[in-house]
């Protein structure tokens, strides 16, 4: 039902319009009056009515200053006018304000239930325009999702129908990056540089960020460092490609990124670059491979028995013949033998120079030795990777944040670190959080904080600052610094440079 009030400083007129008119009947309530126009503003916002009746004079404050105020904070408001003043300048205001009806006095029934029908069919018309606009919006939203997902999963062949979904800005997108979370329905507001777009493709919580210029990405990164840490998620991020047929790579690197940070149980941002790729692993994994290069990546042994166990378990329920079942096994064991070749090359020392899986597996003759002899190796390679981590992993930590320390200033990757300390980069990732306390990204970032305080008390100014620490942005930059020190760096320096000396 629709809420009504009448404003005017007659008490005949208020009488008469509320008892002479039917108001239900029109599937209205009268919800209140007022005889002046700090009443009548007083009422509006206490009630927030569909229609305003008003005469144009009332003490204090006229009718058409309560609608002017009213339009200006409600514009949907459907206000009626009438005044025994036929002035046209009075009319020509009123149509300006946009009101729904002018009326003359005096005011008799007929008069007002003929404004009443015909304010009702304006209403009646906008409610389905807004509705119809709605639903359009909505469509769009939708198929703007949908050619999205499908740029995730089709790849190339999907960018006609993205680019016809996304719009005029589509000729615009410079890169694209693609965002897990670990948490439904969080939005990251959108920005002049990048659209953030939701999708959700099963289980899996979506953002594909199209970016729009180069020279702001690390804009971006800057709120990624706090967003999802102050929210209590987890976040993975793939890599930025600059050509759309790429966006389902940066779509699986960003899911690795997720489970990688799901697994170290560290809420905040991963990016797939501080988790590093072994090139020689096949990118077209099943769901139980994965997990199986997750946990040993994670050092969780428990976990790791727990899915080989479900593997087994599936391999059994599919009834293979013996040859099928060494295939997936040995399938495997080679997976693993390049996983923790990650933590040192030579993972022959596992089980000696003259290890042939696949010669011998053939000598187990029933499925349980097959079976145990395969979990026994798996586990080899388990304790073989967590006691070569456990002998190299303060050596090399402290050789890499002397290598950070001095280094810090340019384009520093986990890559070029992790080679200089000759290590796999997930591998060194996974060390670097265990020794350290804070992902690889934190720590530099905390390097690079703590050397432009040093900078800003020289009096060096903030874009100087900026370069020398390694932030080709001032907004990133100033933004990091914020989120580290707690005020802008401008304000930082200022606080301090100049400052006079006590005598």
């Amino acid at each position: 039902m629709l809420k009504a009030v009448i404003f005017d400083d007659e008490y005949i007129v208020l009488q008469g319009l509320q008892k002479m008119i039917d108001w239900g009947k029109y599937g209205i309530e009268l919800v209140g009056t007022a005889t002046n126009g700090e009443e009548a503003l007083t009422l509006f916002k206490t009630s927030l009515p569909d229609i305003v009746f008003t005469d144009i004079r009332m003490p204090g404050m006229d009718g058409l200053q309560v609608i002017e105020k009213i339009l200006s904070s409600s514009p949907d408001t459907a206000c009626i006018v009438f005044s025994g003043f036929n002035e046209f300048e009075y009319v020509k205001k009123a149509l300006k304000l946009g009101v729904a009806d002018y009326l003359e006095k005096p005011i008799t029934i007929p008069l007002i239930e003929d404004a009443i029908k015909r304010t009702l069919e304006k209403i009646t018309h906008q409610k389905q325009i807004s509705s119809i606009q709605s639903k359009w919006n909505e469509s769009r939203i939708e198929l703007l999702e949908k050619a999205t997902l499908d740029l995730l999963l089709i790849g190339e062949e999907a960018i006609p129908k993205w680019h016809e979904s996304f719009g005029a800005q589509a000729d615009q997108v410079v890169g694209v990056t693609v965002l897990a979370l670990s948490r439904k329905d969080e939005v990251l507001q959108n920005d002049l540089s990048y659209k953030a777009v939701p999708v959700r493709n099963g289980s899996e919580q979506l953002l594909v960020v199209f970016h729009f210029q180069e020279t702001t990405i690390e804009d971006l990164w800057g709120k990624l460092l706090f967003w999802p840490e102050e929210l209590g998620m987890f976040l993975g991020s793939g890599r930025t490609y600059k050509h759309l047929q790429d966006t389902k790579n940066s779509y699986r690197e960003a899911l690795q990124a997720l489970r990688y940070g799901q697994f170290m149980d560290e809420a905040g941002w991963t990016r797939f670059e501080d988790i590093g790729e072994n090139p020689q692993l096949s990118v077209n994994l099943s769901e139980q491979e994965k997990a199986v290069i997750c946990y040993m990546r994670a050092g969780d042994k428990a976990g790791l028995l727990a899915e080989l166990n479900s593997f087994i378990k599936q391999l059994e329920g599919q009834r293979l013949n013996p040859e099928m079942i060494e295939r997936e096994l040995l399938k495997m064991i080679y997976l693993g033998m390049e996983v923790a070749k990650e933590v040192q090359e030579d993972i022959l020392e596992v089980s000696g120079a003259n290890f042939l899986p696949h010669v011998e597996i053939q000598s187990m003759k029933t499925k349980e030795k097959m079976y145990n002899w395969f979990r026994e190796q798996m586990a080899k390679m388990m304790d073989w990777s967590l006691d070569v981590r456990k002998e190299i992993m303060h050596e090399a930590v402290e050789k890499a944040c002397k290598y950070i320390k001095e280094y810090y200033s340019r384009d520093l990757t986990l890559q070029e670190v992790s080679d200089y300390v000759g290590m796999n980069s997930t591998y060194f990732s996974l060390l670097f959080k265990e020794e350290m306390k804070q992902s690889y990204i934190k720590y530099l970032t905390q390097i690079r904080m703590e050397q432009a305080k040093k900078l800003l008390l020289e009096g060096k100014k903030v874009g100087e600052v900026s370069e020398m620490v390694g932030y080709h942005s001032y907004r990133h930059f100033t933004e990091l610094f914020k989120k580290y020190v707690g005020v802008k760096p401008g304000q930082y320096r200022e606080s301090f440079v100049n400052k006079p000396i006590l005598q």
